[in-house]
């Protein structure tokens, strides 16, 4: 059986760990990464199209500058995509959140495998864990730079503006705010970041009191060693 000590470090790490997990749902379930206003230019007025998304579905709102508004509408992100980078990035994204996922999972197991026996294999100890919760932080921050660049790059709002009204003339500009879907990514990495601390103190105590318990032998009398 593990420690007390043992168990109280790897079972702080797993609630973190799990902690984790369930963001990332939240992150994958959500829409509010994104909120945009994008202007056309109309005939003989300015339409803005006022967007609200996330990596599978979304809504649009279309505003007249005489004031007339059209009713909000709810969309598939992938149905509006007619860029095919665009739709890819998603695509991947979507691929790296959920390795991610499995990644937070599989942190989530070792942690409470830890918590409650003492493997034998090297693995499946702190190593395992630190392993883990470095890929799903990596993933997480991947994903937190592909969406921007998605957004800059393939002009990800423009796109799903125009597939929501496809009357839509010439674009004039846009104005981005992320939501908070997109910044509980941050949270998720700070997560693991903590899983990783606490577990290399534990681990770290644990290689100092080894190293301690060996010094009264490497210290003691040749001859008393002989003997």
């Amino acid at each position: 059986m593990p420690s007390r000590k043992k168990t109280a470090m790897f079972a702080s790490a797993f609630f973190t760990c799990v902690f984790s997990f369930v963001m990332i749902c939240v992150v994958l379930a959500t829409q509010h990464w994104m909120s945009s206003e994008v202007c056309f230019s109309g005939t003989n007025s300015t339409v803005t199209v006022s967007l609200t998304y996330g990596l599978f579905s979304g809504t649009c709102e279309q505003f007249v500058t005489a004031g007339l508004q059209v009713s909000e509408r709810t969309f598939q992100v992938a149905d509006n995509l007619r860029n095919t980078k665009a739709k890819s990035m998603i695509i991947t994204i979507i691929v790296i959140l959920v390795l991610s996922l499995l990644s937070s999972l599989l942190s989530s197991g070792f942690t409470c495998t830890n918590a409650v026996s003492n493997p034998y294999q090297t693995f499946l100890g702190p190593t395992g864990v630190y392993t883990w919760n470095s890929l799903c932080g990596i993933f997480v921050l991947i994903a937190m730079i592909l969406f921007p660049v998605n957004i800059e790059g393939n002009n990800l709002s423009e796109e799903l503006a125009r597939g929501c009204f496809s009357v839509l003339q010439t674009h004039i500009k846009s104005a981005h705010t992320y939501g908070y879907s997109y910044w509980i990514m941050l949270l998720i990495i700070f997560l693991n970041i903590a899983s990783i601390i606490i577990i290399y103190f534990y681990d770290h105590a644990r290689y100092s009191k080894k190293k301690e318990q060996e010094r009264p032998i490497e210290n003691a009398p040749k001859d008393v060693i002989l003997f």
